[in-house]
């Protein structure tokens, strides 16, 4: 029996899920998290220290979230977890490298992001990621978080059926990175000449949804789990990948950047929200979103899990306390909840969970 976990079947309901989470999940999370905090505090360059320390820091929660994935298969949780928090790292680390820190070369971008290509290629050599920018000295802690997840791969029996279509969501994933983070000038049109080459025939995404989508690493790491079944079948892994890309994904961080308008717009950072014409088309969209998600979870394997990844996400973002300091926000996000009483539910939940995080903040 695995040691993270006391059963080997997939979560079937939503206390299932938040048992294993809270019992087995996220406290390997947080061993596996630590370890690479210490390595990242070791880091000779003080830009590079400062900037893996504040992404781990200040994003440790999107390896908590990522790391739901390895309820779906607990008897590879060993293999899992693992995986998500280096793959997820590496996610993090990158994003404030392009987002908070010296550069705006796109040249050093697509290098830094080669890290992302090679960790989801157990066959890649490891490259020189800094060639491109003036901090060079990070005593292999990128190397490291790639030979991780390397390794980890490994150990995925049938990772072959999932590579094709992991390698085209990090391409997507890094050629984003490299454009919403280049000079302030060029960010739009290259965005949008990248989705006139990029999009599928009479597609009903727009621009800004189709570039939303590749910003999720959730498909990614469904793609891990289930890799990790031996009689892993092709159809399997299409109905995945049509359930996550454009929808799942796309409602992540669709919701993502709608709660965060306020903070881009005072900071100039491009936000993908901002470029629906007015409230009613962003309920609209992000609705749409939700319709096709929640659609397209019911004919996956293990649908009651990835329909509860989605209500989770909506109930999430939702009730994000920055969600109360916009106003319009707030308007989208009421007339959101009103679609779903399990969303309601969702939200009242994590209200709750969050108000206990923060009573037990200050209570020392």
């Amino acid at each position: 029996m695995n040691r993270l976990f006391s059963t080997n079947q997939a979560p079937s309901n939503s206390l299932t899920l938040m048992l294993r989470m809270y019992r087995s999940v996220l406290p390997e999370v947080d061993r596996q998290v630590a370890y690479w905090q210490e390595a990242a505090e070791s880091i000779p360059d003080a830009e590079l220290r400062r900037q893996a320390n504040a992404s781990i820091r200040d994003k440790k929660f999107h390896c908590q979230g990522g790391a739901v994935y390895a309820t779906l298969r607990p008897e590879q949780a060993h293999v899992l977890i693992p995986l998500i928090v280096a793959f997820q790292t590496i996610s993090d680390y990158l994003d404030n490298l392009c987002d908070r820190s010296t550069s705006m070369d796109p040249e050093d971008f697509r290098s830094l992001h080669q890290s992302m290509l090679d960790a989801i290629d157990p066959g890649a050599s490891v490259h020189d990621y800094y060639r491109h920018r003036v901090e060079q000295d990070d005593d292999g802690y990128l190397q490291q978080l790639v030979r991780t997840c390397q390794s980890c791969i490994c150990m995925l029996p049938s990772y072959s059926l999932v590579l094709d279509k992991l390698r085209e969501w990090v391409g997507l994933y890094a050629d984003l990175q490299v454009y919403k983070h280049i000079r302030q000038e060029a960010r739009l049109p290259s965005l949008l000449s990248w989705f006139d080459e990029r999009k599928e025939p009479g597609t009903a995404l727009y621009w800004n949804e189709f570039a939303a989508a590749t910003g999720s690493t959730l498909g990614m790491f469904t793609l891990f789990a289930l890799a990790t079944d031996k009689h892993l079948e092709a159809d399997t892994v299409n109905r995945a990948a049509e359930a996550y890309f454009p929808y799942i994904n796309g409602l992540h961080i669709l919701l993502d950047y709608l709660i965060d308008q306020a903070e881009d717009e005072a900071g100039g950072d491009l936000n993908f929200c901002s470029y629906y014409e007015n409230s009613e088309d962003t309920v609209a969209r992000i609705q749409w979103f939700t319709e096709h998600a929640r659609m397209h979870a019911l004919g996956l394997i293990d649908p009651a899990f990835h329909s509860m990844v989605v209500e989770g996400l909506l109930a999430l973002y939702l009730s994000d306390p920055k969600v109360g300091k916009q106003s319009h926000v707030r308007h989208i996000s009421r007339r959101l909840m009103k679609r779903s009483p399990l969303v309601r539910l969702f939200f009242w939940g994590n209200s709750v969970w969050i108000r206990y995080k923060t009573d037990r903040r200050k209570n020392g």
